[in-house]
């Protein structure tokens, strides 16, 4: 059973915690003796830094992918946050995809992808997750701040879907009574739904698409479209690190090709922006959240 602390008051910045995750996922690309990268060098292999919010869906595409092309797709699979430290401490990746695209924004600030690479992949609509049977009856973000709820977010330093839960209490004025009964932050968004699933937590907010990938151990709560302010998007981009621009872009053309777009559509995901309105029809699209700041101010992610 996984293991995580309680939490007494509402902490986002974990300092310790994303260096030590960024110093584990190096070791492990040490490990693969993937060994320095430049540009433009053959390789038999794709380096992908893949966000959790793409995991059951970019597994199976980079298996297809291997099987027709005979080139390896070797999955790095973690908090965005986290994979964007290890891109900047490795100098290793090939393609990236983080969970939204407020991730996208802080690589080309830090001129850590190539801007002209970025595409838009699939949309995210957030959700209340729970078990199938909701034994405690949370139908609505208000019964998430009823005593005795225990609720599990991602952590908001490093995990997308942590950020856009903040926000969301935040809009509808419920972050204080909330955030009393958040008892753990999860490092990936996978790994915070595995606490719903294993019973630790009573929910999560999460991507409606986590039902789609657990359908034995997760429901997704709708939340009205009026009181989600923003909807997210996969993005995907090329890190300056890349050992072969051409081989990471024919990849990415795979994956948004119609076959690419079939195995996320068969996952849950949707794949147009229509698709996405209909769940928040004025919520805004992407961007940076505004999250709540020590001493009660506001500021972007």
């Amino acid at each position: 059973m996984t293991s995580f602390t309680r939490i007494s008051r509402p902490r986002w910045r974990p300092r310790t915690e994303q260096r030590l995750a960024a110093v584990i996922l190096l070791l492990g690309l040490l490990a693969l003796g993937l060994g320095a990268c430049s540009s433009g060098q053959p390789t038999a292999e794709l380096l992908v830094m893949c966000g959790a919010a793409n995991q059951p869906a970019m597994a199976e595409i980079a298996k297809l992918y291997e099987r027709e092309t005979g080139t390896a797709v070797r999955l790095v699979t973690g908090g965005s946050g986290t994979l964007l430290a290890q891109i900047e401490l490795s100098r290793q990746g090939d393609v990236y995809l983080p969970g939204s695209p407020d991730y996208i924004e802080r690589a080309a600030r830090k001129k850590l992808i190539f801007p002209d690479s970025v595409r838009r992949v699939s949309y995210l609509v957030p959700a209340i997750i729970v078990v199938p049977g909701n034994p405690r009856r949370i139908t609505s973000l208000d019964d998430l701040a009823r005593p005795g709820v225990r609720i599990a977010l991602g952590n908001p330093e490093t995990v997308c879907i942590g950020q856009y839960a903040l926000e969301i209490f935040q809009q509808n004025r419920l972050l204080p009574r909330i955030m009393n009964n958040v008892v753990v932050f999860g490092g990936s968004c996978a790994k915070t739904a595995n606490m719903v699933a294993m019973g630790q937590v009573d929910a999560m907010i999460g991507w409606r698409v986590l039902q789609y990938w657990n359908p034995d151990r997760l429901r997704a709560v709708p939340i009205a479209g009026d009181r989600i302010p923003r909807l997210s998007y996969i993005p995907v981009c090329i890190p300056v690190y890349c050992r072969n621009r051409e081989a990471a872009a024919k990849f990415i053309d795979f994956i948004l090709s119609t076959r690419g777009r079939t195995v996320y559509r068969r996952w849950g995901y949707l794949t147009s922006e229509s698709e996405a309105r209909t769940f928040a029809r004025r919520a805004v699209i992407g961007g940076r959240c505004r999250l709540p700041g020590r001493g009660g101010r506001s500021h972007e992610s």
